[in-house]
This record gives structure tokens, sequence and C-alpha cells, in this order.
């Protein structure tokens, strides 16, 4: 998808709305624990900013559910943002509304401001037109740079933009990164391509693995989301966590196991080589000082998988090792308990090997990206995605109509 980048627009004395991802992570004194999202958007602030722009950031955090909830006020992260840029940020008390539209007329070219959460209002989830509007009213120019959010056809990343005539609609750098990075993994990847797949949940991976057993090498499968198939194959997991089922909106339930049956079906006949785990790091009890044990490739009964063994961690490792292009989403075990951390570290200290060597190593977002985080190896890698969901459903193929309805370049 080439699309115009935000450096295309003509900024100076312009007020630029930018859908920023800054949806970070809170302790109980409001401090931002985790800054990363808003450190990778800092480019195209500053770019915006460096042209003159007046820059608008509009984002959502957390879940309010259309409703004000103080514990998810935006003004955290302006106050992170100001620290990040080392000069000041304003901050709007709302997102839409006669006080906002104030503030908006008063800034000067280099301003920035910062609006209250976007799902304070309803508007904002069902794409509402009049939300949409007001929010349109802000703006001279829309950039969106929230690639967390580009799955969600929400009034700020789809209402907004489809208001705005041809020529005032741009992406940021970081959506162009993150389409740059999946994108060529998935549609020109260097050879040998392999795909390490972990986490707890399987049931939001199904897709993923069907398009890419048709464009990997190798999938190496970890984490929980392996015990569901292994529960297929007719395998003991003991008490191991294992996704059964999926309630949908509608009432009805999905069965996990059934699908898991109908895709080993399909790996069967796939040209991808497809690896599940030999062996397990078991654990008498979901804690890190319970007793351990190695244990494959079933389980005994009383015991739970908690990471990949020994034997599993040099296979994949193994495998792992000339790779020219590597995508990972999910981890291989419970890494945040030190016991059980050791087959997610391996494989990331063997991805920033492939790195190291000219490889190109795609880390999806959330819990991956936070293992990569606590292990120090962040730097290492090639790109680490923002988007948790938005990673997954781009892995999957889907077109995303929040990006497409940007100009093109």
């Amino acid at each position: 998808m080439a699309k115009k980048t935000l450096d295309k627009l003509p900024m100076k004395g312009k007020r630029v709305l930018v859908r920023v991802d800054f949806n970070v992570p809170l302790d109980e004194n409001a401090n931002v624990t985790d800054d990363r999202r808003i450190r990778m958007a800092l480019p195209t602030i500053k770019c915006a900013m460096a042209a003159g722009a007046r820059v608008i950031l509009m984002s959502h955090l957390g879940r309010p559910d259309g409703q004000v909830k103080a514990k998810y006020s935006m003004k955290p992260t302006a106050t992170a943002l100001a620290k990040l840029l080392g000069s000041e940020v304003k901050f709007a008390p709302d997102c839409i509304g006669p006080e906002v539209e104030k503030m908006v007329a008063a800034m000067k070219d280099g301003d920035v401001l910062v609006l209250e959460n976007l799902r304070f209002h309803a508007g904002e989830e069902k794409n509402d037109e009049t939300f949409a509007k007001a929010l349109r009213g802000l703006a001279d120019l829309y950039v969106n740079d929230a690639f967390g959010t580009a799955h969600r056809k929400h009034a700020s990343t789809y209402g907004v933009p489809a208001l705005m005539p041809q020529g005032t609609r741009a992406i940021g750098f970081l959506i162009e990164k993150e389409l740059k990075f999946l994108g060529e993994a998935l549609e020109k990847p260097q050879r040998p391509f392999v795909a390490v797949l972990g986490g707890a949940k399987v049931s939001d991976k199904i897709a993923v693995i069907e398009n890419l057993l048709t464009k990997v090498d190798r999938l190496l499968i970890g984490g929980a989301m392996a015990y569901v198939f292994m529960v297929a194959r007719g395998e003991n997991v003991g008490k191991s966590k294992v996704e059964r089922e999926v309630v949908k909106k509608d009432g009805s339930k999905k069965d996990i196991i059934a699908l898991a049956k109908k895709l080993l079906e399909k790996i069967k006949t796939s040209k991808a080589e497809v690896l599940f785990p030999v062996d397990h790091l078991v654990a008498k009890a979901f804690a890190a000082d319970a007793e351990t044990d190695v244990q494959g490739p079933a389980m005994e009964d009383d015991w739970m998988g908690l990471d990949i063994g020994p034997e599993t961690i040099d296979l994949y490792c193994e495998k792992l090792a000339d790779a020219k292009t590597v995508l990972w989403n999910g981890p291989m075990g419970v890494f945040e308990m030190a016991p059980f951390a050791e087959g997610s570290k391996k494989i990331c200290d063997t991805m920033a090997d492939v790195a190291k060597r000219g490889g190109v190593v795609v880390v999806g977002g959330g819990d991956t990206a936070a293992a990569v985080e606590k292990f120090g190896l962040a730097e290492k890698m090639t790109h680490i995605s923002t988007g948790g969901g938005a990673s997954l459903e781009f892995l999957e193929g889907k077109p995303f109509e929040t990006i497409e309805i940007i100009d093109e370049a």
C-alpha cells in the first residue's frame, strides 16, 4: 500500500489532526509505566512541529465504553509526551465541543495539543457521523499514525478521513514502517522465512496460521496454543491451560478443538514445515516457586505446561539459525515468571543473532513486545509492531479500510 506520508502535506500554519495510539499502561498514581507507544509516535509529531503545524493529537485509552471515567484520562500521556519532547504540551478537557474549539483556535505554529479520550464518547467506536463531523471540524489536514487501531473502523480512524477532501489525508511514519516490514515479510520475504507463533489463544490465530502456511518455509508453534493441538491429537496435557471454546457476541459457541483438528489436516498437506513442542517445562502449580519437571511430548495428569522444554528450545533455535526473515507473535511460555522464561528468552536471543547478520526480524505487538523489552533485546530487532490485534489481522491478509481511505502516494 503506497500511501501519502505526512511530510508530503503542506502543514505550515495548518491544523493537523493526528490519530495516535497512546493506549498505554498506567499505575495507581496515573503515571505511564511503559511509554513505548508514545515514543514510537515521536517522529511523526516532531515532523509536524518542525513543519510549523498546529498539532492536535487524538487517541483512546482503555475501555471506558462511552462514559467519562477519570482513570482513563489522556492527561498522563500529555505529561509523558511533554517530557519526551522537552517542550510544552497542552491538554484539552474533551475531544469535541466549544472549549476544545477555543483551545484549537488559540494554537500557534508548532504547538501540540492532546485531546481527552475519544472513547469517552460512544460515537467513537460506533463511527457515528455527528461525532466524526465534530472532530473533522478541528482539522485542515488528517494523519493516521495509530497502527494499533487501524483494523477498527471508528470515527477517528475512518469517519474523519471519509469527510476530508482528497489531498488532505496521510499516514504517519509509524504506520509507514508497520506496512513496510509486515507487508514485505508477507509478500516478498527473504528466505528461509520462519514464523514463530505462541501465546495462550488459538482462536485469534487460526486464520493467521492458514495464511502463513501458504507463505512460510517453517512454522514453529509454542505457548499454551500448542496444548490445543495436543488435545486435538488426543494427547494428555494434564492441568495445562487449554482454550476449548469461544463464546461469540450472539451467545453462540465456537469449538476451538474442532477447528484445531481441521487445521491439523491442512498442515499435513502444506508445503511448510510445521513443528510442535517435543517436550515441555511443567509445574505442579501456576507459581514461580512451584515444583517443576520436564515431560514430553505428552504430560502427566497433575502437571501443567508453562514453557517449552530444553529439547524444543534447541530444535527451534536450530530451525531459526539460518532464517533470513522471521515473524514472531506470541511468547513460548509464562515469560513473566523467571523459571518459565527460558524458552522465550532463547528464541529471542536467536532472533537477535538473525537480525545481527542482516536478517529481518519482525515482532508482533502485545505480550511478544513486552517479552522482548523484558529481555533487553528490543533494540536488536528489525521492527517491533505496536499493534497486537492489528498485526494479527494484517497477518491474516485482511484489508484495512482505514488505510485504504488515505490518499495514494
